[in-house]
């Protein structure tokens, strides 16, 4: 949105605040992201090259005077309200968890988390493989720290987001999501290190733009089999040890010649399982250095190899995304597309020409809508700025 329109956007957030619980607030936000390549990598200590993208949740904030946090998400239209002293179970499954698991975690580190009024809003898609749990958790994270007067390097915050959705929503997740909430830029991808978190911004050309199309299958990582993928993978890991690589930490440590040659040693889906992660590590090398020389063909056909992947070896796509990258690659000016995200729905991220996105948008929602039945959602998108302060933006 314009600037105009933003501050708009805040003042109704900031009114809305006051109505309801009588305070004046500080506002926070967070983006969520796209990954252009390097799917499921994350958590296998490879590489990453996810972007910050222009739909950011917010999280307004003000101190109370108890140990309690009320929350209010406008989305839903819903509210929640738990005490800081309590020692429920983790993972409840309802969406205050991500609160819960933010505030007990920063607790757990040292920060004197106080009582807190939240109210929520977020233009990110939920269950569209866009991040929306990590934009969440950042956003909360910082209003949280503002609230306990705290500072936290961005790192930090990164990290206490990515262990309060391990253990208060249950899902496995790497690092990638909350990092690139916290560290995005404008008009950059991130090249991302997982085992190190060393990270290189790589500039994105004007000649193309990104787009991403969401199916309206949602998914949720924590019910679906993305902790078996996980799981797959340490299996991996450990039959490679026990046979004759006795010292990788992780498949990242793993080539894809190195892995055909002792295939016979893993019992299938796992050796699948491997042979994407292993082979995706290597399709994310070869990207960056195809944007780095602005070789957006080659860049977009390793997209389409990482779908195939994904699809095959990993298993982690549908029919409708499936259809929606062979609907993609049919269309005028399209470089390469993919499933993002964890899979099984969710979005397809799309490399366009710029003077092709209008009728690219426009077709690929009729033949969709023509094919399944379904409506599609499609954004055109701009790598945007990480978080912070929503009045600094």
């Amino acid at each position: 949105m314009d600037r105009f329109a933003y501050a708009n956007f805040l003042h109704d957030l900031k009114e809305e605040f006051r109505r309801r619980y009588i305070a004046e607030p500080k506002v926070f936000r967070a983006p969520g992201r796209v990954n252009l390549i390097g799917e499921h990598t994350d958590y296998n200590d490879g590489w990453v090259m996810p972007v910050a993208i222009q739909f950011y949740t917010y999280v307004a904030v003000a101190s109370r005077h108890d140990r309690n946090i009320r929350v209010c998400s406008q989305n839903l239209g819903q509210t929640a309200e738990f005490s800081l002293d309590e020692n429920g179970e983790l993972a409840t499954g309802h969406w205050s968890d991500y609160i819960r698991g933010v505030a007990a975690v920063l607790r757990a580190q040292g920060v004197n988390v106080g009582g807190a009024d939240l109210l929520i809003h977020s233009e990110v898609p939920m269950g569209a493989g866009l991040s929306s749990s990590a934009a969440i958790e950042v956003a909360t994270a910082l209003a949280l720290l503002a609230n306990a007067d705290r500072i936290l390097a961005p790192i930090e915050i990164a990290k206490a987001c990515q262990r309060a959705e391990h253990e208060y929503a249950g899902s496995l997740c790497g690092i990638m999501d909350q990092f690139i909430a916290c560290f995005g830029q404008a008009q950059r991808a991130v090249l991302l290190d997982c085992r190190d978190l060393s990270y290189e911004f790589l500039s994105l050309t004007d000649d193309a733009r990104i787009v991403i199309c969401n199916t309206g299958v949602k998914h949720a990582h924590a019910t679906s089999g993305y902790n078996q993928r996980r799981a797959d993978c340490c299996a991996g890991v450990s039959a490679l040890r026990a046979h004759a690589m006795p010292g990788i930490h992780a498949l990242r440590d793993v080539s894809s010649a190195s892995l055909e040659e002792l295939k016979g040693g893993l019992p299938e889906p796992v050796h699948r399982r491997c042979r994407h992660v292993v082979t995706e590590n290597e399709r994310v090398q070869a990207a960056a250095k195809a944007l780095k020389a602005n070789d957006l063909q080659v860049f977009g056909r390793l997209m389409y190899e990482s779908h195939v992947s994904l699809r095959d070896d990993y298993e982690v796509s549908c029919k409708e995304l499936d259809l929606m990258v062979e609907i993609a690659r049919t269309l005028p000016g399209v470089y390469g597309a993919r499933m993002t995200g964890g899979g099984f729905g969710g979005c397809t991220v799309n490399l366009v020409r710029a003077d092709c996105v209008e009728p690219f948008v426009a077709s690929i929602k009729q033949e969709y809508a023509h094919a399944t039945g379904l409506s599609a959602d499609v954004y055109t998108c701009i790598a945007a700025q990480g978080a912070g302060p929503a009045d600094a933006m």
